[in-house]
């Protein structure tokens, strides 16, 4: 957190959030490491009250790899893709705002990771991390989402951030997480 006092009037923050989501689910890593870098799913895992669409797809390859999922590469979002998307800002309001963000790290069926250049935040990092876990004899894959962002806009943004946009990336991501297995189901 940074803050900054002037004239002992007015505290002007930026405060930079942290959130961690995990979720183990019982597929192999490439199959659930494809499903997520293709940005087209992006829609799907997304709240439908947010009404999430794509707009625009500039997709960069990813780096070559001699796996089955080789084949799959063209519709997937190497680093360098640019992702645009529209969605309602506020569930309740029909007011559609654009997001436009880049990939910026991709390493096969480990993690990969977007920033955004444009949308509803100050700024946004969001890695998604990808790894093969044994639980109870079955192989599967923990998904982990690390994201770190700013809202902006000094003490309203702090505000908002408690009243909530806290809250609504919590119910993204919990959305996500109850309708994700289903999802993977070949």
């Amino acid at each position: 957190m940074v803050c900054q006092l002037w004239q002992h009037a007015a505290t002007v923050c930026n405060m930079e959030y942290q959130v961690q989501f995990e979720q183990w689910v019982p597929f192999p890593v490439d199959h659930v490491f494809a499903f997520f870098a293709n940005p087209n799913n992006l829609p799907r895992i997304m709240p439908p009250a947010i009404e999430t669409k794509i707009v625009l797809l500039e997709l960069k390859p990813p780096p070559p790899d001699h796996s089955a999922l080789a084949t799959m590469a063209s519709s997937l979002a190497g680093s360098g893709s640019k992702i645009v998307t529209s969605f309602r800002v506020f569930p309740f309001l029909a007011i559609q705002a654009q997001w436009i963000s880049y990939i910026i790290e991709f390493e096969w069926n480990h993690h990969f990771a977007d920033i955004q250049e444009k949308g509803p935040f100050k700024t946004w990092h969001h890695r998604h991390q990808f790894a093969t876990v044994t639980r109870n004899g079955v192989n599967g894959t923990i998904v982990r989402d690390l994201v770190e962002y700013e809202v902006g806009f000094g003490f309203l943004g702090a505000i908002a951030q408690n009243l909530f946009v806290r809250h609504q990336i919590q119910q993204t991501f919990a959305y996500r997480q109850n309708i994700l297995q289903s999802l993977l189901q070949p």
